[in-house]
């Protein structure tokens, strides 16, 4: 039985695990699924990228091992909640993510709105855009109606990290080839940043940037067989 800690990205909260939570539970795991602050259930709140990183170290309880998951944004939290909860994260994996490196924000990685307002979600509609939103035919109204504007503070506020090593790492890519990421790992991309190659294992998902939808069963497979 493992202790899953699974983190939305922008948008979501612990809502959208639920396609992917149900089979692991259903296999013998302990799932928390997350919601941050100022999303979903907890619109509102006052968050800040340090916020969410106590949310996830709060989510790990008292566990004494857990695995930590976080997609897309999520994987700075995690990627934080690591540092802080240290031998008792016995594996991380990143979907459509990575490990990056301290000084990072969002913020570098996508473009959100004009500074200082929250940002809105997409409209997730395959027909905007092919590859991100690939699989969600049919349910891009329902996931959109779901989603709530994500605070701008998380977005912007960089990434302070005091040590650069990771625990194992699972990096599972959908929009990525896993010859795309070993090529990115083997130049020093920040966005996998602290890899070392004997602890790492990339585990391809071809689908757009939200597997939780578009192949939750695939998905949680990929992070039980890990």
């Amino acid at each position: 039985m493992t202790n899953f800690v699974l983190v939305p990205g922008m948008w979501l909260g612990a809502w959208a695990w639920d396609e992917v939570a149900e089979p692991l539970r259903a296999a013998g795991h302990h799932v928390t699924a997350v919601t941050l602050g100022g999303l979903a259930e907890r619109a509102g709140e006052p968050a800040t990228l340090e916020s969410h990183i106590e949310d996830v170290v709060a989510a790990a309880g008292d566990a004494a091992a857990v695995v930590l998951v976080g997609h897309s944004y999520g994987g700075l939290p995690v990627r934080g909640a690591v540092e802080r909860l240290g031998g008792r994260v016995t594996r991380v994996a990143y979907v459509d993510s990575g490990p990056v490196p301290d000084g990072t924000a969002q913020a570098d990685f996508s473009a959100g709105g004009p500074a200082g307002s929250d940002v809105p979600p997409p409209s997730f509609d395959p027909a905007d855009d092919p590859v991100l939103f690939a699989g969600l035919e049919g349910r891009a109204t329902e996931i959109h109606g779901r989603c709530t504007p994500h605070p701008y503070a998380t977005v912007a506020a960089k990434l302070r990290l005091r040590h650069p090593q990771q625990p194992p790492t699972d990096l599972i890519v959908s929009t990525f080839t896993r010859a795309n990421v070993e090529r990115m790992i083997a130049d020093g991309h920040p966005f996998f940043a602290g890899l070392d190659r004997r602890d790492y294992r990339v585990r391809e998902l071809p689908t757009g940037h939200w597997p939780m939808f578009s192949r939750p069963d695939d998905l949680a497979g990929a992070l039980g067989g890990a």
